[in-house]
């Protein structure tokens, strides 16, 4: 059916403020807090590489790997930042498979950011709200160990995206259970010195189809505490980049979405095409990057490969870049730096570029 669509911006402050007030009304304002990790599952014959991709590329470290009996785990640790949580399945049906269908997806049908964890101060609270709203979650009750408490929901039909919840116990941050085995696996961290420029993650942007741009917003928000900020318009490629955040210096959530819907291969933006492609899913995760000139330098002559060189500068305020998709895990990196007395987020003019640079993805 052919209809008339436009995204406009007045609706979507307009809905994110009903959505606020109606956070607050049922009770769900205030208990959930920051990203505490993001799960990327992989194809298992890919798990290790794509850990050693990370080690490789970004300030993150390894800290444990081991199996829950249907699943192998491997946790990635950054200070000051979300842990990143790298497992693949061992059995059980995949619940995002659906969203990996897709021209340069399907060869690898396990592999995708799949879920984002935020902490709350009640869990059994949070499951009881959402349910009342008929928000449906992986798992018919919450799953627990000796260190935390948690719950995903099923994945979005906006995004292809999980929200998980963990609540912590004791030993914050030991994803390790008693009855998980470990598989004493090793990894070698490079000896590299500018990795330590590479930070913490920054935020990620998930694809998502031009139609469903304000709903995958008002979705994100009922889920969690986060409100939606503002949104750059890029009309000479069909794109829209919308940001969402819990307060300024907490991860951020993106969501790039076309102006207009997907029409063909000649005639749509870059983000359009993307989905098409891969499907709704997390294009990019970005790591806060310090002195980025040569910490790009030295990533790049490691092997590195990238879709565009930096963008931005001093003046205005911050430099960004992306890099080739990885074959590991379909993400792409950006690392990004903000000067000092910069108190925005993104730019008009970096954003544009960006956005051209994954035309041929």
């Amino acid at each position: 059916m052919v209809y008339a669509f436009k995204n406009s911006p007045e609706f979507l402050k307009e809905k994110a403020a009903m959505m606020r007030d109606t956070r607050r009304s049922i009770g769900l304002e205030g208990i959930v807090g920051g990203l505490d990790s993001i799960i990327i599952n992989t194809e298992p014959n890919r798990q290790k590489q794509a850990v050693e991709e990370i080690l490789r590329y970004t300030g993150f470290k390894f800290e444990a790997a081991f199996e829950t009996g249907t699943k192998l785990v491997c946790i990635l640790k950054r200070k000051d930042s979300a842990s990143i949580i790298i497992q693949s399945r061992l059995k059980g049906k995949n619940p995002f498979i659906f969203f990996n269908n897709f021209p340069k997806s399907k060869h690898v049908p396990n592999t995708r950011l799949e879920t984002f964890v935020f902490e709350t101060t009640n869990i059994q609270k949070y499951m009881a709200i959402q349910k009342n709203r008929a928000i449906k979650f992986v798992t018919s009750d919450i799953i627990e160990n000796e260190n935390f408490s948690f719950i995903q929901t099923k994945p979005s039909a906006l995004t292809g995206n999980s929200v998980g919840l963990i609540q912590w116990k004791k030993c914050k941050g030991n994803y390790f259970g008693e009855k998980d085995i470990d598989l004493n696996w090793e990894f070698i961290k490079p000896k590299k010195d500018y990795l330590e420029n590479v930070g913490k993650i920054d935020h990620a942007a998930t694809r998502v189809k031009a139609m469903n741009r304000d709903a995958a917003i008002i979705e994100f928000m009922s889920l969690t505490n986060y409100d939606f900020d503002f949104a750059i318009y890029v009309k000479a490629f069909n794109s829209i980049t919308n940001v969402a955040r819990l307060t300024k210096t907490d991860f951020a959530m993106v969501f790039t979405s076309g102006i207009a819907p997907y029409k063909n291969t000649n005639n749509s933006g870059p983000t359009e095409k993307y989905i098409h492609n891969y499907g709704t899913r997390v294009h990019h995760v970005a790591f806060k990057t310090e002195k980025i000139e040569d910490t790009f330098a030295e990533i790049k002559k490691d092997g590195m490969k990238f879709l565009i060189e930096l963008v931005g500068s001093k003046k205005q305020g911050l430099k960004q870049t992306f890099s080739e998709g990885s074959s590991n895990t379909l993400l792409v990196n950006e690392y990004i730096h903000r000067y000092g007395d910069f108190d925005g987020f993104f730019t008009r003019d970096n954003v544009t570029m960006l956005t051209a640079a994954t035309e041929n993805q």
